[in-house]
């Protein structure tokens, strides 16, 4: 893909649909002209009075507690320089949105039109009855050190310049568990700093507020080391110059133990770390590129932890560690600013973290089987959603002991609780999800690739490294497709089903073996392999691909045949069946069965629901499950309401470990509290149901199409579940986020299965070693 399109691709995602990144949600109901009168006048007065009367009731009656402002003017966009408000805009709307997917703060993003720092002081200062806290972002050294010193003097909510503050606080925690790990105590390190910009002044400031020695610490910028001697030596550089007699980085890496790098690519060479002393600390934070390149730096010494800002490698120094969480224990304790305690706390916060034992859930999204405090993992991984939790309660707590707070909280284990209510989980899933497909991608064959979506979704899984593809179809047309569409799939293969004969023959033959009782010739095999759905089925079964995607444009009947006569179910599974995963505001739900069989028995729904239990399973997802129908525990009788309620039955005779009851209506298996106050014995009485069985494929399929038009949730499938290797077939007509979203998941389930395998085969293993 040329640079040109995958520039069109980042035009295209801002631009199509609703342009920009974010909206305005209302929270209260506006469907009737009584809400309306409510909402505005006359109704609105009365929340009016009340704030007037009493200030601080602006947190009671308005969204002013859950508001923060993302403010620049652009002078300092990521490493895009001086590109002016306007452009700077895409940049604040990205900060909006991860201050909302990591810790439910809405933003308005202001972008101003000034380089005066007195403008920029007065303008925002003025803002302040509208936001609970203000996020200052990209805006260049020198000037973001006194608009920020005199925002926090002069404004009385929360104030912080992240591009300061926030690579500071991560890299801070990073260098206490490095220093542990390393033996080095942080009054002794001797650090060499390269940069002396916002984020290298902060960070630098933040160590010494952690114990690190000024007389320790040598700081270089382009021109060299920053010397006490240097003519015309402005304030912010003075803070750091040192007197020692070296003029290089060269000379100043020579026996020192920490390396901070916060300037650019490839000004690091291995000579330098070699000449550091015994047991060296790098932090290698350039982006995109980092000092020294991470290879070449931990092979040119064993006894190095290095630390980078890029996610391809351990120790990612990523700022979303930070500021989600800080600001939101900021607001939640309604705090007059972000002081150095808080910001302390953070850090140690976020140290203390990455020592706890990891969820399970985190070691699945990035592929592990142990992640452990070590060299390489000194802080937490972005996906750890006890971040929130934690970092959150430590700033909130520091808040009120430095006397900050206007709001004490009495009972932290409900505010826990109530954090982690803040999750939603509609995206949080598919993130982890991907996540652990790029940590290690498996082969999958498209077998419909003479078609632009097909070659699309190929493009970004082969660009994210979130799967290996394999093109079916003519090699002529695919190649047309992709020139026409300036794709970039060089090194991809391509396979044409018509110039394999040896495949061919080879696949044709185990066909006719598995089909010979089923009236299937081999003269016959060989023609239904010309089929690209047998052939690329062929391929799974064969090893010669790991997982098959298919179903654009055939319809969905005939793409599972191929797979269901020439891979079959799992040993245990008497039928296969479709799932949907549903990205709702609450979290994922999934559905089933939506897409395979068509009216199930009692006894079919059991299998049904067993398969979705082990399929949920695989997701880090504890399923709750719901049998649904249009009575409620016995309260209507009809062939559908039995039917359910027997299945139910044999399910909590025969397999009790299942979270399971019905039959009951969608409503009551969504809302728990209407469950409760109506059948306070169910077994789904104390949290909803996330996992919703049909009583027939007639209302599964209705059902989840109406919630992703109408609820506006996100459709993840249909998820094929019981064959025991992976093909997966997507919607006839599906986008190419939908076709992405399915390699996805056939990734996730091939690493699923090779990890059964491998236990399976272990345990084999054991008992052989017993006998």
């Amino acid at each position: 893909m040329s640079k040109t399109n995958r520039k069109q691709d980042a035009l295209d995602y801002h631009s199509q649909g609703r342009p920009g990144k974010i909206q305005v949600v209302p929270t209260k109901p506006t469907a009737s002209q009584r809400d309306l009168t409510l909402a505005y006048s006359p109704g609105v007065a009365e929340p009016c009075l009340r704030i007037a009367d009493n200030t601080e009731d602006v947190y009671k009656y308005t969204a002013k507690g859950n508001l923060v402002a993302v403010i620049s003017n652009g002078t300092a966009v990521l490493g895009l320089g001086d590109i002016g408000p306007e452009a700077s805009k895409p940049v604040m709307e990205g900060k909006g949105l991860l201050f909302k997917i990591f810790a439910d703060i809405d933003v308005f993003d202001l972008e101003l039109d000034t380089k005066n720092i007195d403008d920029f002081v007065k303008i925002v200062k003025s803002l302040e009855p509208t936001f609970g806290g203000v996020n200052l972002e990209d805006i260049k050294a020198p000037e973001c050190f006194e608009i920020e010193r005199r925002l926090k003097e002069e404004m009385n909510i929360p104030v912080m310049h992240d591009d300061q503050h926030g690579t500071a606080i991560i890299s801070a925690a990073a260098l206490l568990n490095a220093c542990e790990l390393q033996k080095k105590k942080m009054d002794k390190i001797k650090i060499v700093v390269n940069g002396a910009g916002a984020a290298a002044i902060s960070c630098t400031r933040l160590y010494v507020s952690l114990g690190a020695k000024k007389e320790n610490i040598v700081m270089c910028d382009r021109t060299g080391v920053i010397q006490d001697s240097r003519p015309n030596l402005d304030a912010i550089k003075a803070e750091f110059a040192t007197s020692r007699k070296i003029n290089t980085l060269e000379e100043a890496m020579k026996d020192s133990d920490v390396f901070i790098g916060l300037s650019s690519a490839d000004t690091v060479t291995v000579e330098m770390l070699k000449s550091m002393a015994k047991n060296p600390i790098v932090f290698a934070m350039a982006n995109p590129n980092p000092e020294i390149a991470y290879e070449l730096a931990i092979s040119s010494r064993k006894d190095l932890i290095m630390a980078t800002g890029r996610s391809d490698y351990p120790n990612q120094v990523n700022n979303v560690l930070g500021f989600p969480y800080i600001f939101r224990g900021a607001l939640d304790v309604r705090a007059t600013a972000i002081n150095e305690p808080m910001k302390i706390a953070a850090v140690r916060a976020i140290a203390e973290l990455a020592k706890k034992t990891v969820p399970e859930a985190v070691n699945l999204a990035y592929n592990e089987k142990n992640i452990k405090f070590g060299k390489e993992y000194i802080i937490p991984k972005p996906m750890d959603l006890r971040l929130l939790t934690n970092v959150s309660a430590a700033v909130a707590k520091a808040a009120i002991e430095s006397g900050v707070a206007r709001k004490v909280i009495q009972d932290w284990d409900a505010y826990a609780e109530e954090l982690k209510g803040r999750l939603g989980g509609e995206d949080a899933i598919m993130r982890a999800i991907t996540n652990k497909a790029k940590s290690d991608p498996k082969r999958v064959v498209f077998a419909e690739a003479d078609n632009y979506k097909i070659l699309k979704a190929a493009q970004i899984v082969k660009d994210e490294n979130i799967a290996i593809p394999i093109l079916l179809g003519n090699k002529a047309a695919i190649q047309q497709i992709i020139e026409e569409s300036a794709l970039d799939l060089e090194g991809v293969t391509i396979i044409d089903p018509f110039l394999e004969p040896e495949r061919m023959q080879k696949y044709a033959e185990s066909l006719y073996q598995k089909r010979q009782r089923k009236g299937v010739t081999l003269f016959e095999a060989t023609k239904l392999l010309r089929d690209r759905n047998y052939f690329g089925a062929s391929m799974v079964e064969f090893g010669e691909a790991d997982a098959m995607i298919s179903g654009l444009t055939k319809n969905y009947a005939t793409t599972i045949k191929p797979a269901l006569q020439i891979i079959g179910t799992e040993a245990d599974v008497n039928r296969v069946a479709g799932m949907y995963m549903m990205m709702t505001k609450k979290g994922p739900v999934f559905f089933g069965d939506t897409t395979v069989n068509v009216d199930p028995t009692m006894n079919e729904l059991v299998d049904l629901t067993l398969l979705l239990d082990r399929s949920v399973r695989k997701f880090n997802i504890t399923p709750r499950i719901a049998m649904l129908s249009y009575s409620n525990f016995g309260s209507n009788e009809g062939i559908i309401p039995d039917k359910v309620k027997g299945a139910v039955k044999i399910l909590h005779e025969q397999h009790p470990d299942v979270l399971v009851d019905g039959e009951m209506q969608g409503n009551f298996a969504i809302n728990n509290a209407l469950l409760k106050d109506n059948f306070p014995f169910s077994r789904l009485a104390d949290a909803p149901a996330n996992t919703l069985v049909f009583p027939n494929l007639e209302s599964g399929n209705i059902a989840y199409k109406l919630l992703q038009e109408l609820g506006e949730a996100e459709a993840v499938g249909p998820i094929l579940l019981g064959l025991k290797k992976p093909v997966h077939i997507v919607q006839l007509g599906s986008s190419v986020r939908e076709i992405v979203n399915m390699v996805t998941i056939a990734v996730l389930d091939v690493q699923v299965k090779q990890q059964e395998a491998t236990a399976k085969k272990g345990g084999l293993l054991k008992r052989v070693a017993k006998k």
